[in-house]
């Protein structure tokens, strides 16, 4: 009896021991996600791709297999059905230990409405790599809460792939000047998120996607923009039709050059994502026939802040939950101001000298709009943010975000924190060491000046109206 009970408990060690290292089974749909997902799981069973090789999502048809491996999934990660509707069947019928992100629904996301319906959403997301930025860290989130088990080795990945995407993002915003310049038109609508982020000019698209026939309208308009000899590129896409683009360029002199939006020519895995942001970088530059050569990033740059000045580009979320980007505040001058809403002291006298400074110079103040930018994201959330403002003065704009977000832009302006733990209190009553300062940048975004911790707010608006004078 006792060697059937000791049996009987080793076979129970070995079970238990077999279920905690099983596998999670990750499925997601398209190479640019998978990137990212398998960077994020490197050293763990890699995620499943659906959407391989030259093909596209737009008609795509799941193999038998494919079924299988989806409803046996523990996570499955798609865009939405913008742009993959062969997940829609396959989705409704899961049980309900899977879980499902449809990346288009996450609210950290820049997501942009289509240009061509309004209650749709363009999926091309992944061609800002701030969103990927973005994304790995929500990603990250998940697989931790759905595999707590191997919740080191995703914070250990995510802080290296962080690392490279920020890379990345300082060669793709501060590396290729020439994307400020030259016109160009795209076949296909993929390029809104690359045009917001990096300053891109395409002043005209042929039609949405392959699934919508070009029109004889829009064929004509488009001929004429490209035969004015305003333009100087066409942008298409790899491995998709465009029946129309013998009738769209005839007669016409400029450079035809193919994007890959979804890298139908690249190899799947934890690079391709780099690779295929180096690619349409350098097909639009080919195009636009760029002159400037790539700035030189200094070495072993990944954790100095993202610019080599104050500010830079930024993704955040206002006290009533509204996205802000770091466009959202061109146009006038801007005052920050970083902290957070359970700071004793420091915070509340500095936003005070702030709100005192703006009611001292009267109606110049229309030409200013003040930011708090919280350190704090955990507890400093919008509903929080819209309260703590109302205590100071009445324009001005709380920022939150999730924690990578905050990063960035601290990083972005030189801001340091750290969060400080007293045994003898709650877990939630930390306090947060961090930089103080107030940051006067001009409507372009550009750095003014800094007004030092400590300033009286006779001193603050007597430097401000010298600077709102000249303008």
């Amino acid at each position: 009896m006792y060697r059937q009970l000791t049996t009987l408990w080793v076979l129970l060690l070995i079970a238990s021991s077999s279920w905690a290292d099983a596998p999670l089974k990750v499925v997601t749909t398209i190479k640019p996600i998978h990137s990212i997902l398998s960077g994020l799981l490197a050293g763990s069973t890699p995620p499943q791709l659906l959407v391989d090789g030259a093909q596209l999502p737009y008609h795509y048809r799941l193999s038998e297999p494919q079924k299988k491996s989806i409803q046996q999934a523990d996570l499955i990660v798609w865009v939405g059905p913008e742009l993959e509707k062969f997940m829609l069947e396959p989705l409704q019928q899961l049980n309900a230990n899977t879980t499902v992100l449809t990346l288009l629904d996450n609210e950290e996301i820049k997501v942009l409405p289509s240009r061509w319906d309004e209650s749709k959403r363009d999926p091309f997301f992944w061609l800002d790599s701030r969103n990927i930025i973005i994304l790995t860290d929500e990603l990250a989130r998940v697989l931790m809460k759905v595999d707590p088990e191997r919740k080191a080795l995703y914070e250990r990945n995510r802080h290296q792939l962080l690392l490279r995407l920020a890379r990345l993002d300082r060669n793709l915003e501060y590396g290729y000047r020439g994307l400020k310049s030259g016109i160009g038109m795209a076949y296909y609508d993929t390029l809104q998120y690359f045009e917001q982020a990096y300053a891109l000019k395409i002043r005209g698209v042929v039609t949405q996607s392959p699934t919508t026939p070009v029109s004889g309208l829009s064929l004509l308009q488009s001929h004429a923009k490209l035969a004015s000899g305003d333009y100087s590129c066409l942008l298409t896409e790899q491995q998709s039709a465009m029946e129309q683009l013998p009738i769209l360029t005839q007669g016409v002199q400029l450079n035809i050059t193919p994007l890959d939006s979804f890298g139908t020519t690249l190899e799947s895995g934890t690079d391709f994502y780099f690779e295929l942001m180096k690619y349409n970088t350098s097909a639009i530059k080919q195009c636009l026939q760029f002159e400037n050569s790539p700035i030189s990033l200094p070495p072993d740059s990944d954790q100095a802040p993202l610019s080599s000045g104050i500010g830079g580009k930024f993704m955040l979320r206002d006290h009533h939950g509204k996205l802000i980007t770091d466009q959202d505040l061109l146009g006038k001058f801007h005052l920050i101001y970083f902290g957070y809403t359970f700071c004793p002291d420091v915070c509340p006298t500095s936003l005070i000298t702030l709100s005192s400074a703006l009611n001292q110079i009267g109606e110049l103040a229309e030409q200013v709009r003040p930011y708090f930018i919280t350190v704090d994201p955990t507890r400093d959330t919008p509903e929080i943010l819209n309260t703590y403002v109302t205590y100071f003065h009445p324009t001005l704009v709380g920022l939150t975000g999730t924690q990578a977000m905050v990063d960035r832009v601290a990083a972005l302006y030189r801001i340091q924190y750290e969060k400080v733990e007293d045994p003898s209190r709650a877990a939630d009553e930390y306090i947060i060491d961090h930089s103080s300062g107030l940051f006067l940048m001009a409507p372009d975004g550009k750095f003014i000046t800094k007004f030092a911790h400590g300033i009286a707010p006779t001193e603050v608006a007597t430097r401000l109206k010298a600077v709102l004078s000249q303008h």
